[in-house]
């Protein structure tokens, strides 16, 4: 999630409504976990989008041995996968292994959403949100824990749910470090609010435990972050340049489904509010000619040069959905080069075309 993680995440960071609905191992021995392992990695290609098809909320971290590791929402809402490759277009095909599944009862039963993967004080946790198979839309944040080098291998410990200040929908949990505090951001709806989710912010005694205060960052208050739904959620955050960027999606699944973006100073204090200032606008949002539509839930990796920014998020390919959102399966992961601007701002620009494969 955060770039400054770089020994924990190079990846550097995922949705959901609120009770209103809005729905072969991929095997080998790990290389050495050293950082000269992603200086041999190979030259980037062209990206080739949709990088890996029914795959939504997607989170790529590349970690220290040189891997891309890729994990997102499964379309039927009910384990939680994980690729490998040392290229990101290589996990387009990669095998993809199933490491954890629902409870056929109970707890963690339903609506498995938004994984992410971590790597904190030298063990794998995977944040995500789960729901009681008997109530689908009690939807709380959940962890697991794996303590061997290779998170294909070892067992996953299901370390509980993340306890916030109420028992309410919550989801979309992702951890960063800065200046050697970690913090767990992720989406909640508060009682007495007028909205489905605002994004809060929380140190971390551990990776399964917060302390101290919770702050609301932000809460949808403009037009388009209210279409169908009053909706922030999915936060991801990036540090860049003395600043501090932390991405947000909002409104409904559907083609409204965009991405905020709130900035604070690296030397500002990140649980005081004030410190943060909100985009009036999307920064990333559909776009009718390279018809990419609902993009969002977005997280940032590196390339395979270890310094150029790429962004990554799912979209849609189309703008009517017939039914639920939720249910359509079509959301694809995607990845683009992340630009910058010259006042050291981040350029998402628009959600890329399709590819153009050749024939034969």
């Amino acid at each position: 999630m955060s770039r400054a993680d770089r020994a924990d995440d190079l990846s550097p960071a995922p949705h959901r409504r609120l009770v209103l609905k809005g729905a072969a191992l991929a095997a080998g021995a790990l290389a050495a976990s050293t950082p000269s392992a992603l200086a041999a990695s190979p030259k980037a290609a062209p990206y080739v989008n949709p990088l890996v098809l029914n795959r939504a909320d997607p989170h790529i971290n590349r970690h220290t041995d040189g891997f891309y590791y890729f994990t997102a929402t499964a379309p039927e809402y009910d384990r939680i996968i994980l690729r490998r490759s040392r290229t990101l277009n290589g996990l387009a095909t990669a095998a993809e292994s199933v490491i954890w599944r629902a409870h056929p009862a109970g707890d963690m039963g339903a609506h498995i959403w938004a994984p992410e993967l971590h790597r904190v004080d030298g063990k794998w946790y995977i944040y995500f949100a789960a729901a009681p198979a008997e109530d689908v839309w009690r939807i709380r944040i959940w962890v697991l824990e794996n303590a061997h080098p290779n998170p294909f291998r070892g067992t996953w410990v299901e370390k509980g749910r993340i306890r916030t200040a109420w028992e309410t929908f919550s989801l979309d949990a992702t951890t960063f470090t800065h200046r050697g505090t970690r913090y767990l951001a992720w989406a909640q709806h508060e009682p007495g609010m007028d909205n489905n989710t605002a994004v809060w912010l929380s140190r971390m005694a551990n990776p399964w435990t917060l302390t101290g205060p919770q702050v609301r960052l932000t809460t949808p208050e403009f037009d388009w972050e209210c279409v169908g739904y009053k909706v922030n959620e999915g936060p991801y955050v990036l540090q860049r340049n003395g600043r501090v960027f932390m991405t947000y999606s909002a409104s409904a699944t559907d083609h409204h489904y965009c991405v905020g973006l709130l900035t604070a100073d690296a030397d500002s204090d990140l649980m005081n509010p004030a410190s943060w200032a909100k985009s009036p606008t999307p920064v990333f949002a559909g776009n009718d000619a390279t018809r990419q539509y609902g993009p969002g839930h977005n997280c940032f990796t590196v390339a395979e040069d270890g310094r150029t920014d790429v962004l990554v998020y799912h979209a849609r390919q189309y703008k009517e959905i017939v039914g639920d959102p939720l249910n359509d399966p079509n959301r694809h992961t995607r990845v683009q080069t992340l630009g910058w601007k010259p006042d050291g701002t981040p350029d998402f620009g628009v959600p890329v075309a399709d590819t153009v494969r050749a024939e034969g």
